[in-house]
């Protein structure tokens, strides 16, 4: 008797394009929601389109973060349950959306995601990502019911955060690589349909990568797109597999060792870079993921990134630590191997 049964969380709706955040009291119309929302975001995002979106509600209370954190979140609950919160409305990057995600997990409600920059695929997956000291945290949470993505906002953010997210998804290359390997070699559950969306995301922005250039709408909305599908291929595989891999494992080590210096999709799509190098060697796709990267304007070398080449070696040789997933990392990376990889692929 086949008894195999899967829960796959989706957000009901999209809507993405130009000028679509004066229409997101209509988008959540459209969810049936109740009670009053409670808009969480911080003072970037609040300063730009905060008024723009409480002017389309009643009454919506407003919680400004600092930083992400398990306080935030907490500070969130509380304000939630002192206004009654129905449902929360995340504006903003990624600290308010991963701590959102979490914050309406433990109130049992929704949220709408509404990113003001497309710097890494959070804005809709099922994942919070949470900073702990030296620690970043990973944490499973529910997708957003909807995402509301405004193209004309999303192009006014600045560069850097959109080549993050053009490298973040670029990474996932390596991240399918990884989930098929430990599929094969420690019978890790595989979904063919989720690791072939994946992998056809990152092959779509790479194709596109010419056109991705500063301040073109187009550009954000080519980005976006990715990022909305790399997220739902999240949901359908259940777990981060199919968009982190070995080079997500070097940027958390990254982060513990070297904290603040790059943004997340900066470090992955350098990690992606060396990553694929072990994957394919010498002459691999290593080179075609460092051109993408260096097409969009995102870092290809240790020294873009602002971290010295001991510090990248100390990485990718300790990266397997991390948390017990099997990449092509195994149980670690040679000094000597380390070094080679970096030196070929020119990131030190």
């Amino acid at each position: 008797m086949f008894d195999k049964s899967t829960w796959i969380k989706l957000p009901r709706n999209v809507l993405q394009g130009h000028g679509v955040l004066d229409d997101l009291a209509d988008a959540v119309a459209d969810l049936y929601l109740s009670g009053d929302p409670l808009l969480v975001t911080s003072p970037s995002p609040e300063r730009i389109a905060g008024d723009r979106v409480r002017a389309q509600f009643d009454n919506v209370a407003t919680v400004s973060l600092d930083r992400a954190s398990f306080e935030s979140v907490e500070r969130v609950v509380e304000v939630g349950r002192e206004h009654d919160a129905g449902y929360l409305i995340a504006l903003g990057g990624g600290k308010p959306i991963d701590v959102a995600k979490m914050a309406s997990d433990e109130l049992n409600c929704g949220f709408v995601s509404v990113p003001t920059a497309a710097s890494h695929d959070g804005i809709v997956s099922g994942r919070s990502s949470i900073p702990e000291g030296d620690t970043r945290h990973s944490v499973a949470a529910d997708p957003p019911l909807a995402v509301v993505a405004d193209t004309e906002l999303l192009a006014e953010s600045p560069w850097e955060l959109t080549t993050a997210g053009c490298a973040d998804i670029i990474s996932n290359y390596t991240a399918v690589k990884d989930w098929e390997l430990a599929h094969r070699l420690k019978n890790v559950e595989y979904s063919e349909y989720a690791g072939a969306l994946s992998q056809m995301t990152a092959e779509m922005l790479v194709q596109s990568a010419d056109s991705i250039k500063p301040g073109l709408e187009e550009s954000a909305w080519i980005v976006t797109k990715a990022l909305v599908s790399s997220g739902v291929a999240m949901s359908i595989a259940g777990s981060s597999r199919p968009a982190s891999g070995a080079e997500h494992l070097f940027s958390h080590q990254l982060d513990r060792i070297a904290p603040n210096r790059a943004l997340h999709g900066h470090q992955v799509g350098v990690g992606s870079i060396l990553t694929e190098y072990f994957h394919s060697g010498p002459r691999g796709e290593w080179q075609d993921i460092r051109d993408a990267l260096s097409t969009v304007g995102a870092p290809t070398t240790a020294n873009e990134l602002g971290i010295d080449d001991e510090t990248v070696i100390d990485a990718l040789t300790t990266a397997h630590e991390i948390r017990d997933r099997y990449t092509i990392l195994g149980d670690g990376v040679s000094e000597d191997a380390a070094i080679e990889a970096a030196t070929i692929t020119g990131v030190i």
